[in-house]
């Protein structure tokens, strides 16, 4: 079982950047495709961005297409979210979660969940 733990949000300005990481522990992160989603109050859980077990695959939601890019180092254990020219709509809780196969756009897929980062855009 795989533990995951965010970091790295905060509050920015309207354009600024942030870089999320999750990092996981209990198995090595190059067992699972993982995936980074957002909620904002009121709002469902929506997808943000996944990247397949060897990193070679990746996906966006279409409103964060060229300004969020996801990565991952497998021998650090690590994911990152690095999200660039930041809009006050992204202001969510961002979380990371990780799946044992390929990678999802739906939330329900995956099994495993870190606790949460809050980002915050100010206009």
């Amino acid at each position: 079982q795989v533990q995951l733990a965010e970091s790295g949000g905060g509050l920015v300005q309207a354009g600024g950047s942030l870089r999320l990481s999750c990092v996981a522990s209990g198995r090595t992160l190059d067992n699972y495709g993982m995936g980074w989603f957002r909620q904002a109050p009121g709002k469902e859980r929506e997808f943000v961005a996944a990247i397949s077990r060897s990193g070679l695959i990746t996906n966006y939601v279409d409103s964060v297409k060229g300004r969020f890019t996801i990565s991952r180092d497998n021998p650090k254990n690590t994911v990152y979210l690095q999200m660039n020219s930041l809009k006050p709509e992204d202001t969510a809780v961002y979380y990371c979660a990780a799946r044992a196969v390929g990678t999802s756009a739906n939330p329900g897929a995956y099994g495993y969940w870190g606790q949460g980062t809050q980002v915050t855009v100010s206009s």
